[in-house]
């Protein structure tokens, strides 16, 4: 998992080192790569990729919510 959060900061991995990055939580921003259909963080310019169940733990402890929903436009799609 890359994100954990303890006494109200968030740490990041940013690479598969295992190097950190740690924030206040209410620092932090979860947004949508609509392009990814996936939620993120960007910490120090760099785009960190995370599940929805650590988006919503995120927002849980603090973070700011800036998720929008996205919805399929085929005419097929069960959306």
């Amino acid at each position: 998992m890359p994100v954990r959060t303890e006494n109200q900061t968030s740490y990041f991995k940013i690479d598969d080192s295992g190097e950190e990055r740690s924030l206040p939580v209410g620092d932090v921003m979860v947004i949508t790569d609509s392009d990814k259909s996936m939620s993120a963080v960007e910490i120090d310019g760099q785009r960190i990729y995370i599940t929805e169940a650590e988006a919503d733990a995120l927002t849980v402890a603090g973070a700011i919510d800036g998720r929008k929903h996205l919805k399929a436009t085929d005419g097929d799609s069960v959306i």
